[in-house]
Order: structure tokens, then sequence, then C-alpha cells
């Protein structure tokens, strides 16, 4: 009797726009009396290389049409997919309408997502890179599984062959493994025609797919007894690893988060990071400068975090940070003289990184949740000219104006509550992710004055509201004279009578950072 387990594979549809291994496994195929049913370029190229083939409209009886977009949309074909071989009622319809079983469909799909990346790629290239038969087929196979097989990737053609090297037979496990294959790619293709054809559409759609493809295991996740995958192929286009051990799943995290903060800035900048909050940020006149103003904020957090750099990493630069432990460096690029240096330390991470590829890349962000996942636009506001008032008698001086506009871009990549105080260049002191925003405003007080900073005429940033005027009097104490905040605290009214006290310039924005 004919079960799936010893179901001999006779008949075989391929149809492949990747031909990587597909003449060795189609002439393995033949070798075994296969017979070998194909399309277009394929049964051409089989053809040429002395492989029997026979076209597809032999098992349609129809020609292809309008330019190959219809050439396996058939009964024939699909029921031949779909035949379940063990009902008697299924074989005797196939009997009567003349109609074989298809025991192998090898395909993968038009390569849209690479025409994507093509920069001269024109919306009708697009249109026409999308896969209709080869997705269909594949689906109704899939669900076919224990009768018709299914091979989607290059990479699994030596391991069917050897299945039936004995006796054409494919084991009803790997068929299984094989069918939901199917379903991971025809999604992920899917997912990618969407997320293109979204910018078409202005209202979110019910539905949303995300399309992430495998980039690598990693070693482990944030701690050695949880496993962790990196989804998601475009990460290595924009981040190359010229240096050191393979990134780790907080390496991924905490590199993702340095240059986020650091693309907000014109000026050459340098952030050090440490687990995903800035431990320090500077600007100058060169990277070296900026990084010496940034490590004055906290000399001892950066060590084993991560540098942001915004321009190339020169000599100088190299030279000054080469005796501090970091764990990665990130850059735009690096001079020889500079990767000379810096690559004397084994393990250290030298990541060159394509800013204008990322900030294509921060449409939206998503965070899992149990039972789901949420998706928000990114937060790319920040102050404009008309985006916010000043709300005290005092105006802000034109430094201070510089030191606020500079405290809120920091404050911005801050973990909730965040606070920041900071110069016209540098951060001085700064309070993260603490349950009251008194604690981080004293936690940063804390750092500068273990840091011999000095807080007089300094400037502060506070991610959301101050609810109370608590905390902008211990930072009048402390020596601001300026102030920025969202504004928003029903009171709001004794927050800025008490900086109207203390002569400081306060400045509501309208909008919050909030960082969980």
């Amino acid at each position: 009797m004919n079960t799936p387990d010893t179901h001999v594979i006779k008949t075989a549809l391929i149809s492949v726009s990747d031909k990587t291994g597909i003449i060795d496994f189609a002439r393995g195929l033949s070798n075994k009396n296969v017979s070998i049913y194909s399309t277009g370029g394929t049964a051409k190229l089989l053809k040429e290389n002395n492989i029997p083939v026979k076209s597809v409209s032999e098992i349609t009886n129809f020609p292809e049409i309008m330019d190959g977009r219809v050439k396996t949309l058939h009964p024939n074909v699909h029921a031949g997919l779909l035949a379940d071989l063990g009902k008697e009622s299924h074989i005797k319809q196939m009997e009567e309408h003349n109609i074989n079983s298809i025991d192998l469909l090898v395909v993968n799909l038009y390569p849209f997502e690479e025409t994507l990346a093509k920069a001269d790629s024109t919306h009708e290239d697009m249109i026409e890179n999308i896969d209709i038969g080869g997705p269909a087929m594949l689906r109704a196979a899939a669900k076919n599984y224990k009768w018709t097989a299914t091979v989607v990737n290059p990479n699994c053609y030596e391991t069917i062959l050897k299945e039936m090297a004995e006796n054409n037979t494919i084991s009803l496990g790997l068929r299984a493994k094989l069918a939901a294959e199917v379903y991971s790619l025809t999604s992920y293709y899917d997912s990618v025609i969407s997320d293109y054809m979204r910018s078409y559409s202005e209202k979110q759609s019910c539905q949303y797919g995300l399309g992430l493809k495998k980039a690598q295991d990693l070693r482990y996740g944030e701690n050695p007894h949880q496993a962790a995958t990196l989804f998601g192929a475009n990460f290595y286009n924009i981040f190359q690893q010229l240096h050191g051990k393979e990134l780790s799943y907080n390496n991924i995290i905490d590199l993702s988060a340095a240059a986020q903060i650091i693309i907000e800035f014109e000026e050459p900048a340098v952030a050090l990071i440490k687990h995903t909050n800035p431990c320090g940020v500077g600007i100058g006149n060169n990277i070296t400068e900026a990084y010496h103003k940034a490590f004055e904020t906290d000399t001892v957090s950066p060590f084993g975090g991560i540098f942001a750099v915004n321009r190339i990493v020169d000599k100088e630069f190299a030279e000054t940070v080469h005796g501090i432990f970091s764990e990665i460096i990130v850059a735009p690029d690096y001079t020889e003289e500079a990767l000379e240096i810096l690559t004397k330390k084994r393990d250290r991470r030298l990541i060159k990184v394509e800013f204008d590829i990322i900030k294509d890349n921060l449409a939206f962000e998503y965070k899992s949740v149990v039972g789901g996942v949420l998706m928000q636009e990114t937060d790319k506001l920040l102050l404009s000219d008309e985006g916010y008032k000043v709300v005290t008698k005092r105006q802000p001086t034109e430094s201070e104006m510089q030191g606020l506009q500079f405290a809120w871009k920091v404050c911005k990549h801050v973990k909730s509550n965040a606070i920041v105080y900071a110069s016209h260049d540098r951060t001085l002191g700064i309070g993260a992710g603490q349950m009251s925003r008194v604690d981080s405003s004293r936690i940063a007080v804390e750092k500068a004055k273990l840091m011999n900073l000095n807080l007089e005429n300094s400037v502060l940033a506070s991610d959301a509201f101050f609810p109370f005027a608590d905390g902008l009097i211990e930072a009048a104490k402390a020596g601001v004279t300026a102030i920025i905040q969202p504004g928003g605290s029903v009171r709001d009214e004794e927050v800025i009578k008490a900086a109207d006290e203390n002569n400081i310039a306060m400045i509501f924005t309208g909008m919050r950072h909030f960082k969980h």
C-alpha cells in the first residue's frame, strides 16, 4: 500500500529564479528516472545542460501567456500538487480528468527583495518581481506535504538526493520540515512586498507582517542561559565589523543605541554608552576634543562601554582612546593609522557604520510584550524655533540656549526618568532610569561632584515635566540657570514661580521624550 513514507518520487516540477546548484540537482533527479517539468529560463538552462526536461505546458495543455505572468496557474498543476493520494476519491478524479500527481516541487521566488535593493529599480520593476505562481504552488504543495515534497532552499538539494538514494522516497519528517520552510519563506516574502506597498497607503492596516530574515545565531542572549538570534539581514549592511570578537546580544542593543544618539549631532561629537544610556557626550572642533569632554562627565562608567563617533577616526583619536578598555568603537570610518593602533587589542570590536542608512531605517520601532508586539513611530522630534515657549520672566541667554538644545538632544536618549545637566558643549551629569525624577537629578549632581565638575551656570534637561517644584529647587541649589522640560503638569504655575524666584530661565517644549 502506498503511504507518504514509501511514496516514490516519479515527477518533479522545477521553476527557480536562483539557479544555484540546480543543474547538479536536476541531473541527480534525472538519474533516478524522475520526470522533470519546468518553465521558461529554468527549462532552457536544463536543456542546455543535456538534462531531459518537459515544458509545463505539457501538463496544462496551455501555453505560457502574458509575458510569463500566467504559466502554472492551472487546475492540472494545482490538482497534481494537492491530490491526497491516500484518498480513493482523489485518485478517481485524477484519472477522470487525466491529471498526474506532482511528487516534488522545486521553486524559489522572483527576486523582489534583491530588486528593491537596487538603486535604479523602478516601481514597474518592483511590480513585475512580485511572484504569483510560485507562492501559490508552494503553499498548495506544502499543505499536501505528505504526498508532495517542496524544496525552496538550494542548500537542501544534497539532503534530498541522499534521502532518495535507496528507494526514491523522502521521509515524512523531512517533508514536514520542508513544508515549514515554505511557509516561513512565503510569509517573509509577502511581508517585504507589503512593507513596500504600504508606502502607498495613508492608513495603518489591521494586520502587520514583520519580514525578518535570520542574520545569525548569537552565542547567547542577555545572559548565558538564554538562547538568542539576530534577525534582520539589513543589520550588517548598516554595521560592518572590521575587527574584534563576534558581537553579542547586549553589544548589538548598545550599538543600536549608540548610533541613534550620535546621529543627532552635526558637529564633531563623541557619545560614550553603557547599557544603552549615554554616560557622557561632548562636541568640539574635532573628535579628540569632543572625546575629552564626554569622558570628563564620568571617567568610570565608560570602561567596557561603546564609544560612538560621528567623524572618521584618525591617529590622534586612536592614540587617545587606545588605553581605555572599550567593548566597541563605532564610527563612519577609520584611517589606516588608526586601525593599526586600535587593532592591537584583539577583543575590541571596531564597527564601521552607515549613518545615512540608519536615518532611512528609523520610521518605526518595535518592542515585544507578553502576547503581542508594540509598534510606534520613532521619536524623531527635536526642538524647533516654533516648537517651544519661554514660560519664565527671564529669557535664556544665547549660551544657555545652546546648552539647552544640546542637553535636550542627549536627554532624548536617556532612559526615563531622565535628567541631564550640561553646558553648551558637554554633559556634566546624567541621571537615568530612576523611579523618581528627584532621584535622577540627585544622582546626576552626585556624579558631577564626584568628577569635580562645576555645575554653576549649567543647564538642565528633563525628559518629562516636573510634577512638583522640589526638583527645580534642587537644580537651582546645584547651580542651574536654565531648564528645558515638556511642561504639562497640573502644578506648572508652581514650578514656573519657583523658577522666577531663583532667576532661572525655563522653556516648555510641549513634547516629552519618555524612553522606557
